[in-house]
C-alpha cells in the first residue's frame, strides 16, 4: 500500500471512496463506512460516492493497524459492500477497492478527472449487467467405485489392496471433478459477457465440507439472468460429481480493472 500522507494526523476526517457512478443521485440516508451518510463528489461528468471517515480510525497509520484485525476488516467490508450494492441497484457502478481513502474531496475529484476515460468506459461496459458467482464443490462417491482384485494374499495384502483402491478412487474423483468444473465454467462463460475463474477458496474460508474446484464470476446482461440461472441448474444435473452454488446478482467487483500503482491512502 503506497502512501504520501502525513502519518501524524489523527484528528479530523478523511474521505472513504465507495465507488463511481455516472448519475448524480445517491441513496438518501445510506450510512457509509463510519456510519456517516454517503455523499457525492462530482467532477468531469462523473460522481464519486464517498463517506467521511475519522482519521483516528481511518488515517494512514490507524488503517494499517486495522487492516490486520480480521474482525475490523469484516465490519469495514460489510459497510463498504452495503453502499456499493445499493448503488448497483440503481445503475452501473465502478466499485472502489476496499480501504481506498483520500485526504479530502479535492483528491477524489482529481481521480475523477485523471481517470475519466477509463472510468467512463467501464461504466458504459457495465451498464445493464451484473456479476453472478458459481462455486463448485466435490461430491464424494459420485464417481464409479474401483473394484478390488479377488486374489488372496492374506490380511496384509488385502489391506494394501483396499488402501490402493481408495487412493485410486480419490484421485479419479478429483480428476473427474476438475474436468467437470472446467466444462461448467466453459459453458457459463459462453453464456456470459465476460468471465473470471478465481482461485478456489480454502475450506476454512468457504466453510464447505468438501474441496472447492470452481470459483467462477460471470458478467451477465440483466435480461439474461433467468437464462443464466437455468443453465446453472442444467449443468448441476449434468455433473453429479459437483455441487454447484449460484449467487447473485452482485456488483461487478471481478470486472473492474485496478491500476497497478493506485494508492489506498492518498
Amino acid at each position: 500500500m503506497t502512501t504520501n500522507s502525513d502519518p501524524t494526523r489523527d484528528t479530523g476526517t478523511a474521505v472513504w471512496l465507495h465507488g463511481v457512478v455516472a448519475g448524480t443521485a445517491t441513496p438518501a440516508g445510506l450510512p457509509g463506512i463510519a456510519g456517516t451518510p454517503v455523499r457525492a463528489v462530482a467532477a468531469a461528468g462523473l460522481v464519486a460516492v464517498v463517506s467521511d471517515a475519522p482519521l483516528s480510525e481511518y488515517g494512514e497509520a490507524a488503517l494499517r493497524r486495522n487492516l490486520e484485525d480480521l474482525a475490523w476488516l469484516e465490519r469495514a467490508a460489510r459497510a463498504h459492500h452495503a453502499v456499493v450494492d445499493a448503488l448497483s441497484r440503481s445503475g452501473a457502478v465502478v466499485p472502489a477497492r476496499l480501504a481506498t481513502v483520500h485526504r479530502d474531496d479535492d483528491r477524489v475529484a482529481r481521480v475523477l478527472v485523471e481517470r475519466h476515460d477509463e472510468l467512463a468506459g467501464t461504466l458504459a461496459r457495465l451498464a445493464g449487467r451484473a456479476e453472478w458467482g458459481v462455486k463448485g464443490y466435490v461430491v464424494p462417491g459420485a464417481t464409479p467405485r474401483v473394484e478390488e482384485p479377488a486374489d488372496g494374499g492374506g490380511a496384509g495384502a488385502a489391506y494394501l489392496r483396499r488402501r490402493r483402491a481408495q487412493l485410486t478412487a480419490r484421485e479419479e474423483g478429483q480428476r473427474v471433478a476438475a474436468d467437470g468444473a472446467a466444462a461448467v465454467h466453459a459453458a457459463l462463460a459462453g453464456y456470459a459477457v465476460a468471465a473470471r475463474r478465481h482461485a478456489p477458496q480454502d475450506r476454512r474460508l468457504s466453510g464447505a465440507p468438501t474441496a472447492m474446484v470452481l470459483n467462477g464470476a460471470y458478467l451477465v446482461d440483466r435480461d439474461r439472468w433467468d437464462g443464466f440461472a437455468g443453465l446453472a441448474r442444467e449443468l448441476a444435473e449434468q455433473h453429479p460429481e459437483l455441487r454447484l452454488e449460484l449467487t447473485g446478482p452482485w456488483p461487478p467487483y471481478s470486472f473492474v480493472a485496478e491500476p497497478e500503482a493506485e494508492p489506498a491512502w492518498a
